[in-house]
């Protein structure tokens, strides 16, 4: 399996261990790392039989004001977004990802706040002959989880982890 990390971590697909198929002909990616693996298997001529999206970051419904809200607080102090991004990706679960953390670049930071799921693109894949498995915390305080569903569901193997945040964990 090829796992891709989360904006600013390094390592944390442990947290996923539920959701994830080892499989060599699997690739997985949770937030950030959702849209690069997305990327890496539209991109890719690879035999992949399964994708599976852990909180895919989905900001498309989001104003673009948010997109530079968020790049100027990031700009004014990286250290205390980074904090706060941590705090909303971790919660309502007490988990501390510190030791996971990476230093996350602002485009990165631009890239996924930017990026657009595209249905034709999904559709591509679909016809291609992977199968994806999308996964949603609903109290996550990061993506809009609803709006996320809502769009996923339609094309996809979507479920929605009830009282999870973003890290799908409780």
């Amino acid at each position: 399996m090829k796992y891709f990390n989360g904006f600013s971590l390094l390592g944390e697909e442990g947290f996923f261990a539920p959701f994830l198929d080892k499989s060599d002909f699997t690739i997985a990616g949770f937030s950030y790392g959702a849209q690069v693996a997305f990327e890496t298997l539209y991109r890719s001529q690879e035999r992949i039989e399964k994708l599976i999206l852990l909180s895919p970051a989905f900001f498309q419904s989001e104003k673009k004001s948010f997109i530079r809200t968020q790049l100027r607080y990031f700009d004014q102090d990286h250290d205390m977004y980074i904090q706060q991004f941590l705090n909303n990706v971790t919660y309502p679960a007490k988990v501390d990802l510190s030791p996971y953390l990476s230093f996350g670049k602002r485009e990165d930071l631009e890239a996924l706040l930017s990026y657009r799921w595209e249905e034709k693109k999904i559709i591509e894949v679909l016809e291609r002959g992977a199968q994806i498995e999308v996964y949603l915390g609903g109290e996550d305080k990061i993506i809009q989880s609803n709006q996320a569903f809502t769009f996923f569901s339609e094309l996809t193997t979507t479920e929605l982890v009830k009282d999870a945040g973003h890290l799908l964990q409780f």
